[in-house]
C-alpha cells in the first residue's frame, strides 16, 4: 500500500484507527472455544464488526506464536480473510524483529512475501544491516521502534548520548539516512514509520521536528491511558501522519456472545473522536 492510498483510506473512513488483534485464547469468550479454530473465529468476528471504523489491523505475533503451529495457522487465516474481504485495510505484523542482515532478510521474506503483509515492526538496536533488508520491498513499510509507551522505555530510549541527544533521536535521524539510501528516488518518507507511544505526550512535538512528514504508529490509547487529543495536538500532519492503535479496550470490551457488537461500538466511538480531530486539523 502506498502512502497516497493510506491517506485516501484515512479520509474515506474519517479514521486513523488501528485495531490490535492481541488475541489470547484464554481471554476470548468461552463459547468460541468449541470452534475448530477459536482464535480465528474471534478475529473474524472482531474484524467484521470493526472494519467500517478503522484503517488498519495489527496482529501481535507473540499471541499467535505462543500456541505454536495452531497460532501460525490462525494468523495466516486472519491475514487471508483480510485480503479477501477487506483489501483496503493496512495490515501490520507487530513482530519487533531485527537481527544480523541475512536473518533480517529471512524475516522480511516471511512477512512481505509469504504472508503479504503491508508493514512489520522492527527493533533498530542492532543498527543499519538489521533494518535495511526490510526496506527493499516496493509498497511495504518498516515501522521502527523509536519512543515506546512501556515503562521500561526510560531505560535506554531517553538516555543522553555524548552529544547530549537522547538515544531515540539518534534512531530517528540515522534511520532516515538508511531510508534514503534504500529508496529508488533517494528520498525519505515513503517506506518508514516510527512507533511512538501515546503516553509520551509532548515528546511528539520534538519528534515532529525531526520527522515532520513520516507516519507514526501510536499504541497506548485506551487501556494504557494515552490521550488521543494530546497525540493529535502534537503529532498530526497535513496527511494525518498517524495510525493510532487500540487493542484491549476494543477487542476485550465484552466477554459475552455479544462481544463483536460491543467491539464495533467501541471502535465507532474512537472513530468519531478521530473524525473530530481530522476536522479540527482541516484534513476532512
Amino acid at each position: 500500500m502506498t502512502r497516497e492510498q493510506l491517506f485516501e483510506h484515512i479520509q474515506k473512513k474519517r479514521s486513523f484507527l488501528c485495531v490490535g488483534l492481541d488475541t489470547d485464547v484464554k481471554k476470548i469468550p468461552s463459547h468460541l472455544l468449541k470452534n475448530e479454530d477459536p482464535v480465528f473465529a474471534f478475529n473474524k468476528a472482531i474484524i467484521d464488526a470493526t472494519a467500517p471504523y478503522c484503517v488498519a489491523y495489527k496482529p501481535n505475533l507473540a499471541f499467535y506464536e505462543s500456541t505454536g503451529v495452531k497460532g501460525w495457522i490462525a494468523l495466516e487465516k486472519t491475514v487471508r480473510y483480510l485480503h479477501e474481504h477487506y483489501p483496503d485495510q493496512f495490515i501490520i505484523a507487530d513482530a519487533k524483529r531485527g537481527d544480523i542482515g541475512n536473518t533480517s532478510a529471512m524475516y522480511a521474506r516471511t512477512f512481505f512475501e509469504e504472508l503479504d503483509i503491508d508493514a512489520v515492526t522492527v527493533a533498530p538496536y542492532m543498527g543499519e544491516d538489521s533494518v535495511t533488508p526490510f526496506l527493499g520491498y516496493d509498497g511495504k513499510w518498516v515501522i521502527l521502534l523509536a519512543l515506546t509507551s512501556n515503562k521500561g522505555s526510560q531505560d535506554f530510549q531517553r538516555l543522553q548520548t555524548a552529544d547530549g541527544m537522547p538515544f531515540f533521536e539518534h534512531v530517528l535521524r540515522k534511520s532516515q539516512e538508511w531510508e534514503k539510501a534504500a529508496a529508488p528516488d533517494g528520498k525519505a518518507g515513503g517506506a518508514l514509520m516510527y512507533v511512538v507511544g501515546a503516553t509520551q505526550g509532548q515528546a511528539f512535538e520534538e519528534i515532529r521536528r525531526i520527522v515532520p512528514d513520516h507516519f507514526l504508529l501510536v499504541p497506548g490509547i485506551g487501556a494504557q491511558g494515552g490521550s488521543l487529543e494530546e497525540v493529535c495536538r502534537y503529532g498530526i500532519t497535513a496527511q494525518c501522519g498517524l495510525i493510532v492503535n487500540s487493542s484491549r479496550a476494543i477487542i476485550y470490551a465484552d466477554h459475552t456472545e455479544d462481544f463483536a457488537r460491543v467491539a464495533g461500538e467501541k471502535a465507532r466511538e474512537v472513530q468519531q473522536q478521530m473524525a473530530a480531530e481530522l476536522k479540527k486539523a482541516l484534513i476532512i
